[in-house]
Formats: C-alpha cells, sequence, structure tokens
C-alpha cells in the first residue's frame, strides 16, 4: 500500500492546535455543599440553608466531570465537613476545579456549622493539601463579608483562594417566603447553570460570574444586598466547565 506523504506545514499545525487545546476543558470539579437551616435548640434556624446547599450540589451532578458532597444540618459538623474536604480535594490536579459551598450563619473569620465554629483557616488549610489552581469558596451567609478583616481578606495570599461572599461585611444575606433558596444562591445558580456564560464557550470565568450574580442579587434586592469577591486568582480562572456540545 502507498503512504500518503502529510505536507510539513499541515503537522505543524496539527502539533499547534494540540498545543493550544485549553486545559481546562478537561477539569474535573470536586465540591463539599454545605447547608444548615436546623441548628441545635430554635433560636438560630433558618428557612433555606439546607435547599441552598442541595441544589448547588444537584447543580454540579448535572456535570459528568463533578465529584460532590452534601452535607446538612445534623451532618454538618465541624469534624464531617473537614473530612470531607481533605478526602475530596486530594483528589484534584492541578487542571482541576476545587469547590467549597456553605449557606448558614456566618461570623467574622467563621462559618457556623452544626456543631461549632468553622474557621476559614481550617477551610484554607484543607485546601492548601490540593494540587489544584482553581479553588473557591462560595457563601451564603448573613455578614459573610466579615471574612474580610480591616481591608484585608484573612486568606493567605499564597493561598490562591477565590472567596465569593453573598453580602457586604454590614449586610444580611436575604431569603424570602415565597422562595427556595436565598438571593446569592438563586443568581449563583443560575449563572453557573449557563447564565454568566458571555461568550457562550461553556466555560464560566471568575469575572463572568462576579458580573452576572451581582447584577442579579443586587436587582432582586432592590440594592439592599452586594456580593462580594476576594482572593489571590486572576479574571480568567474556571470556576465551572461544561462538556462540549457534540453533534450538528
Amino acid at each position: 500500500m502507498n503512504q500518503k506523504k502529510i505536507p510539513m506545514p499541515m503537522l505543524l499545525l496539527a502539533g499547534l492546535l494540540l498545543v493550544a487545546a485549553p486545559q481546562c476543558c478537561l477539569a474535573d470539579v470536586y465540591l463539599v455543599s454545605v447547608g444548615i437551616a436546623d441548628y441545635p435548640g430554635d433560636r438560630n434556624d433558618l428557612s433555606l440553608p439546607a435547599n441552598d446547599a442541595t441544589t448547588m450540589a444537584n447543580l454540579y451532578r448535572r456535570n459528568n466531570n463533578a465529584h460532590t458532597k452534601l452535607l446538612t444540618n445534623a451532618q454538618a459538623t465541624v469534624e464531617n465537613i473537614s473530612q470531607a474536604m481533605e478526602r475530596m480535594y486530594a483528589q484534584a490536579g492541578q487542571d482541576d476545579i476545587v469547590v467549597f459551598f456553605f449557606s448558614g450563619h456566618g461570623t467574622q473569620g467563621a462559618f457556623c456549622a452544626y456543631d461549632k465554629l468553622l474557621s476559614y483557616d481550617t477551610i484554607r488549610k484543607a485546601m492548601a493539601r490540593s494540587e489544584s489552581r482553581n479553588k473557591m469558596i462560595f457563601a451564603d451567609a448573613c455578614f459573610s463579608g466579615k471574612m474580610r478583616t480591616n481591608g484585608r481578606h484573612t486568606a493567605n495570599r499564597k493561598s490562591n483562594v477565590m472567596l465569593f461572599l453573598s453580602s457586604r461585611s454590614n449586610e444580611t444575606s436575604i431569603e424570602r417566603a415565597d422562595m427556595r433558596n436565598g438571593f446569592f444562591t438563586v443568581c449563583l445558580e443560575r449563572s453557573l447553570r449557563g447564565g454568566a456564560d458571555a461568550d457562550r464557550n461553556r466555560i464560566i470565568t471568575a469575572k463572568e460570574l462576579f458580573d452576572a450574580v451581582s447584577t442579579g442579587v443586587v436587582k432582586l434586592s432592590g440594592g439592599k444586598q452586594h456580593p462580594v469577591m476576594w482572593g489571590n486568582f486572576s479574571d480568567t480562572m474556571p470556576v465551572m466547565v461544561w462538556e462540549r456540545k457534540t453533534g450538528k
């Protein structure tokens, strides 16, 4: 059989295309989603956080490249959350995406787990064990902006973690009786599902996400709630990668 020679320029082009292929398109996602509505006793109970965490877990489960762990209410102890983060995040490679979602009560530098405070430092240390370059925390919690202290976020600047918080330090995170989720989670879920994908390339970046969620929350709340984003990351960092559609 005669072998057909391929011209050198075509070989070079094929090589360039392989090199230029975006690595983030192969990214796996590792999510730990936590929501606490039913705290011990009755004084601190909320309405929607368990729904928020479930909504986010269900969204990520639609992504074939996602691995999820959902912890709600009494399941969401500091020990259970810490073990889930360490187990999940250790699996992530450099180009994968690591996500921690929390909905419930928040305070300065910490979230209120079911049994005690879950410090930001605990979350950061779990994330630091991961090789991933794309790490993020989503928090739908009142006064979540207080994780930023004295003009600086509490993250180690080398930890490469994006914090996307539902409200400023002097604001509450609003939930409405006729809605299944809080304002921030509604807009976050809608945006990650594709609403934030401004260039329609099925890769949602940090900037695309902030622009879409911030605009949506401010509109829903009538200007009473403003999400904030802090951390050491680029505007183009991928926060969600959906499989590309195939066929005609």
